[in-house]
């Protein structure tokens, strides 16, 4: 039996002050900013630091998984079943170098694309079909250095550009939960094409 009115908001990062403010940590960075407008604060509990906020009459479970990027599903799975919550109530956000910094995709469901955090979600909760955001990060670098920029720092240049998109982002995470995942798709895919 799901929980009705229940979410379940994941942002990907990796634990530990070395992978602060980096590209790859924009999930977390997301969900920080999003709790911080709710004067609330994460505490460290199974698998990740969680933090709970309710908005109208909708639950929100904010979850940063400790487990490392490419272990993320261990976190999402056991919250998932632990507050019974269904895919379709889940909202993860994360890093992608595919879209110019600062653009959002919102997607009601869909592949890894390649994200080692995101593959490891599906395969350990055994769906695709749950909502996501993602965060433009650029790909400014050579193929083989890939690692490196994504766990590079954002230049102050970047975090100019990313301001408005964060603030975007965390407006999605409450248009999700309110009004529906096509209404956020609908809203912030078109407003962020506009802006790059």
């Amino acid at each position: 039996m799901y929980a009705e009115n229940k979410y379940l908001i994941v942002g990907l990062g990796n634990p530990g002050i070395e992978y602060h403010n980096t590209r790859h940590n924009i999930g977390f960075q997301i969900v920080d900013k999003f709790v911080s407008e709710f004067n609330k604060t994460f505490s460290e509990d199974r698998y990740g630091n969680i933090t709970r906020i309710k908005i109208k009459n909708k639950q929100l479970v904010l979850l940063k998984p400790i487990t490392y990027m490419n272990l993320s599903g261990k976190a999402v799975a056991f919250w998932m079943k632990k507050e019974k919550i269904p895919a379709s109530s889940i909202f993860v956000i994360y890093d992608d170098v595919s879209l110019p910094i600062g653009q959002l995709r919102i997607r009601k469901k869909g592949g890894a694309g390649g994200h080692n955090g995101m593959s490891n979600i599906i395969s350990l909760t055994e769906t695709k079909d749950f909502p996501r955001l993602r965060f433009g990060i650029g790909d400014g670098f050579m193929k083989s250095l890939q690692s490196q920029y994504v766990l590079g720092k954002w230049s102050e240049e970047d975090l100019q550009i990313i301001s408005t998109p964060i603030k975007d982002a965390c407006d999605s995470i409450k248009e999700m939960v309110l009004s529906g995942i096509e209404s956020a798709m609908n809203k912030f895919n078109k407003k962020n094409d506009n802006r790059i």
